[in-house]
């Protein structure tokens, strides 16, 4: 018996390109993002990032969770910059906002098939 249990949130990823040099380039050459969302009220539930570090990894997520998408993404970009100091840091943030538009462009697809 297949059973699959319903899913309430989506997955958006992102990346791009790590600084030349960086430990992230070495290693991914780029850096990604997963996001996980709850589509009813667009807030994050849940973040992954291609980093090398589990505290780098941690601290970031914290940063993220709870964010809601629908304040557009220049509040989250300035959290990010005001905590994170890393060779990273812009890379992320253009993952970041690439994963924001990715979500609302097929958010309002989804929306538009109704």
């Amino acid at each position: 018996m297949n059973s699959q249990h319903e899913m309430n949130t989506v997955l958006v990823t992102a990346y791009a390109k790590a600084p030349t040099g960086s430990a992230m380039y070495e290693i991914y050459k780029h850096a990604g993002i997963v996001l996980e969302v709850d589509p009813t009220n667009h807030s994050i539930v849940d973040a992954e990032f291609t980093f090398i570090t589990d505290l780098a990894k941690d601290f970031i997520k914290r940063l993220v969770i709870g964010y809601n998408l629908s304040n557009g993404v220049d509040e989250l970009v300035k959290r990010i910059e005001e905590h994170y100091f890393a060779p990273s840091v812009n890379s992320v943030i253009v993952a970041l906002k690439a994963a924001h538009k990715r979500y609302f462009e097929k958010i309002n697809q989804l929306e538009n098939k109704k």
